[in-house]
């Protein structure tokens, strides 16, 4: 009686994604408590947990209790949005392209954001008007455009031509630098300053205000995106496949571009440019877990999270008191990646 008792009771297995999500998990708490606790002034681990803990507050000044709420939560919280989106359009526009070379930084995305961004930053000062209010919805509008002229350029025979789509980014990436270029020349000090700050990237300017403003816009691009996981994981077996199981390509395309271009340009508005994200992560999820979009998605956005945090941590790090821009950083550790990945492919 008890040997069949016992025998109703069996082990319970945990998955090769369980394992990586765990650890993953665990890896965001480390480096949480980097993050909030750690910074020019030294560190302290009941700093990274006085936000949670009320009681903790008594024992340190409101100078260290306004780093902490001010400062270096927003911080944080702005590399948990930004690593999520990053990564999950980085696997979406792959999925969209069928090819793991693609990225919104890639084909483009990312520097027709930046490039509104500017603009909107350039002529405020003659237009008379917040530009820091605008800048949102003006870096929506050009990831938005650049991605519908990318893909309606590499489209041929309702079919992604690959190399036709990173050729038209390279050559949108060089006129938008340039568009940039042109703009920072006729700038005055202040919007200068600003500008650089696009193209570079940094979380330094993140507070509470311009997380509020658009947070709702990346929640939209997060939860859209994870709704069209099932289709875009039917498109990567093939368009007219996928047509055949019931997906609606040509709409599910639009959606995902709109998506795409939503989450970018509130990125891009918020931080200026990080590129390689979203190629390096999608890539390492996938070498983790495999190409299905149901386990290698949330792994990806975890991952994305855990990049961000480590990236923002290096570009404290590194120069203290000063701060490097994260986008070098990203891109320092995803160029390497993205050489070994055309060379790969080229072989393949």
């Amino acid at each position: 009686m008890n040997t069949l008792t016992l025998s109703r009771f069996k082990p319970v297995s945990i998955t090769a994604n369980q394992k990586w999500m765990l650890l993953i998990t665990v890896c965001i708490f480390a480096l949480a408590l980097l993050s909030i606790g750690y910074g020019p002034a030294g560190w302290d681990w009941r700093l990274a947990i006085a936000w949670i803990a009320p009681e903790y507050f008594n024992q340190f000044d409101a100078l260290q209790i306004n780093v902490v709420t001010q400062i270096r939560l927003p911080r944080f919280v702005l590399a948990v949005l930004v690593g999520l989106v990053l990564a999950q359009t980085g696997a979406a526009t792959q999925a969209l392209c069928r090819n793991p070379l693609a990225d919104p930084s890639i084909i483009g995305i990312s520097a027709g954001a930046a490039m509104v961004a500017v603009a909107f930053i350039a002529f405020s000062a003659q237009f008379n008007f917040n530009a820091q209010y605008y800048l949102p919805y003006a870096a929506f509008l050009g990831a938005l455009l650049v991605t519908s002229l990318v893909y309606l350029i590499a489209k041929q025979h309702r079919q992604v031509n690959i190399t036709t789509l990173i050729l038209v980014g390279v050559a949108i990436n060089s006129l938008s630098f340039a568009v940039i270029g042109l703009l920072s020349y006729f700038a005055d000090d202040s919007a200068l300053r600003l500008i650089n700050y696009w193209t570079m990237g940094s979380l330094g300017g993140a507070n509470w205000d311009a997380i509020t403003q658009a947070t709702p816009l990346l929640l939209l691009s997060i939860l859209g995106l994870w709704r069209l996981k099932e289709p875009m994981n039917l498109l990567l077996i093939g368009e007219s496949q996928a047509q055949y199981l019931g997906v609606n390509t040509d709409k599910l395309k639009l959606y995902v571009i709109i998506l795409v271009a939503l989450g970018v340009g509130a990125v891009v508005a918020l931080t200026g440019l990080i590129g390689f994200v979203g190629l390096v992560v999608p890539h390492i999820a996938r070498l983790m877990v495999g190409p299905h979009l149901r386990k290698m998605l949330p792994l990806c956005m975890l991952l994305g999270v855990v990049v961000l945090l480590l990236s923002d941590w290096l570009a404290r790090l590194v120069v203290m008191p000063a701060e490097l821009p994260i986008g070098i950083i990203t891109a320092l550790l995803g160029a390497p990646l993205f050489i070994y990945l055309i060379i790969k492919t080229k072989r393949g």
